[in-house]
This record gives structure tokens, C-alpha cells and sequence, in this order.
């Protein structure tokens, strides 16, 4: 089950995984879900970085695969950060590129195994979890993948076409046609239900509740008043999404400040009206959470 870890193409887009190693069930997959081997390395800032995050949790992973937490903006060119470089040159030979995050690593080889963010999470459902449930249940996986393809084009992409500086009028009202119909489709799902899939959380509501974070501490920023308007009209969406923050699992990894600052940091787009209008209070929902639960 274990797959070569470095891509073919060495100039692969900077957000595309460059490797792509594999967690099997057992010892003859080379890399095997066994406790105390691998850790993880994320920035909660990140909306890859928060999906990993809350999933271990969800997971109760803590005392067998410890994660690293990396600041909220990169500190070396291209998007890398420092700590992770001895990772990345130890498992490329002559490796050049940015060191990203996140990083699903090998203790005892001291390599990377993953930086593919949806593999790792897939993966980490695999490790001996004390009574806890999967993230994947049984015939959920088509749903789970339609979510997030709907999160990922949907939400995301479409929201950020909606609030690119220099798109024309039409093409702004489309994406935002996009995504207006994606949340619709949501709300309908969610409403009466507390879940996305059956009656327990599983990795589509990992998902789609880090897609509405983002939407609504990023995304909004560019979009205007109306449409924020439109958006936050959804109530059954973010009812979901305020249910979520007040969990221990969700709510202690939002870092608002550091989403903040790694979204000024990186950003080109125009502020619109819509920054002025925050759909949830993020802030006073994740300080519902027990203070013994947070990191």
C-alpha cells in the first residue's frame, strides 16, 4: 500500500503535494500504522493545517502520533518554514523547493511521509483509535469525497473568484453564483440534521466546517456587503458551523490571529465592504471550550 514518496515532475506547482507516501494496515507496507512512529507538522493557520488538526483530535490521537505546531506565517521564501527543511533535504536528495507544511513524518527514518493533506487524514484514520469512531464509516466514502469536492470548488475556489481583484463584474457574479448554489445545497442537507453523513461526525463535517471558517475569516474580506448578506442568510449552515466551534476537537485550533495575519501576509486582493460584516463570532464560540482541552 505504501507508493513512492517523491513526485516524478520536480517542478510541480508549489501547492501541489510533492509527496505522496502511504500508511498501510500492516508491517509489509513499509510504512505501517503503528503508534509512536510518526508525527505530524501543522500550522492551525493553514485551512490544511486546521482539517489535520481537528481530525486528530476527533481521532484522540495525541499520546500516538504528537504533533509539531508551526507559527501562523512561513518564515522562509515560497511559503516553507525553517523547521521543516532538514525534513524535506533528508527525503530529496538536493531538494530546492519550499519547505510547506503540513507534513505527516517518520520518526525513525527521519523522512517525510506525506504532505498531501487529504491522504494524511485518510491515513490517520487508520492508527488504533481506544473505542474512537472512524472519521470514514463504512459506505461513506462517495459522500465524503462528493463534500469535498464541493468544499474545495464550490466553496473555496468560488469564493475566492468571487472576491479576485481585477475579475470583471461577470465573472465575480458567477463564482458567486457558484457559491451561493454549493451553500444551498449544504443548508438543504443540514437542515434537521446535526450532521453531514448519518447521525455522527465524520471527515465531511471535518471539511466543511474549516471551508466556512475560511469563508468567513478570508474570503469575506473581498466580497461585498450584499453578498456577504446573501451568504450569512444560510442559517442552518452556520448554525452547524457555530455547534462545531463550541466543540474541544474544532474549536481549540482556531487561531483568528493567525489566520489573520497569514492571510495579510500573502494577500494581493482589495478589502471590500464585506470585511465589516462578520458572519460568526469566532472568537467568543471557540471560548466555549474548556480551557483544559486547548493545546
Amino acid at each position: 500500500m505504501s507508493s513512492s514518496p517523491l513526485a516524478a515532475d520536480s517542478n510541480v506547482h508549489r501547492t501541489a503535494p510533492l509527496f505522496r507516501g502511504r500508511l498501510g494496515r500492516d508491517a509489509r507496507s513499509g510504512h505501517y500504522a503503528v503508534p509512536h512512529r510518526y508525527r505530524l507538522h501543522l500550522s492551525t493557520a493553514c485551512p490544511d493545517g486546521l482539517r489535520l488538526a481537528a481530525g486528530h483530535s476527533l481521532l484522540g490521537l495525541d499520546g500516538s502520533c504528537p504533533v509539531t505546531f508551526l507559527p501562523a506565517v512561513p518564515d522562509c521564501p515560497g511559503g516553507g518554514h525553517a523547521a521543516l527543511r532538514p525534513l524535506y533535504e533528508a527525503s530529496a536528495h538536493h531538494y530546492t523547493g519550499p519547505a510547506l507544511a503540513p507534513v505527516l513524518s517518520d520518526d525513525w527514518s527521519g523522512r517525510i511521509v506525506s504532505t498531501h493533506a487529504p491522504d494524511i487524514l485518510r491515513d490517520l484514520d487508520r492508527f488504533p483509535r481506544d473505542g474512537r469512531s472512524s472519521l470514514y464509516p463504512s459506505g461513506t466514502r462517495s459522500v465524503i469525497d462528493a463534500v469535498e469536492r464541493m468544499c474545495a470548488d464550490g466553496v473555496e475556489d468560488a469564493a475566492q473568484r468571487a472576491g479576485r481583484a481585477g475579475a470583471g463584474p461577470a465573472e465575480r457574479a458567477a463564482a458567486l453564483d457558484v457559491l451561493l448554489d454549493t451553500l444551498g445545497r449544504l443548508e438543504r442537507r443540514l437542515s434537521g440534521a446535526e450532521y453531514l453523513v448519518g447521525d455522527r461526525l465524520t471527515a465531511a463535517d471535518v471539511e466543511l466546517w474549516v471551508a466556512l471558517v475560511q469563508l468567513d475569516t478570508v474570503h469575506r474580506c473581498h466580497l461585498d456587503a450584499s453578498a456577504v448578506h446573501r451568504i450569512a442568510g444560510h442559517h442552518a449552515l452556520w448554525a452547524y458551523a457555530r455547534r462545531l466551534a463550541a466543540r474541544p476537537a474544532f474549536g481549540r485550533h482556531l487561531d483568528l490571529d493567525g489566520i489573520a495575519r497569514r492571510h495579510h501576509g500573502s494577500c494581493r486582493g482589495l478589502e471590500a465592504a464585506g470585511a465589516a460584516v462578520q458572519i460568526l463570532d469566532w472568537a467568543a464560540h471557540a471560548a466555549q471550550v474548556p480551557d483544559a482541552s486547548r493545546r
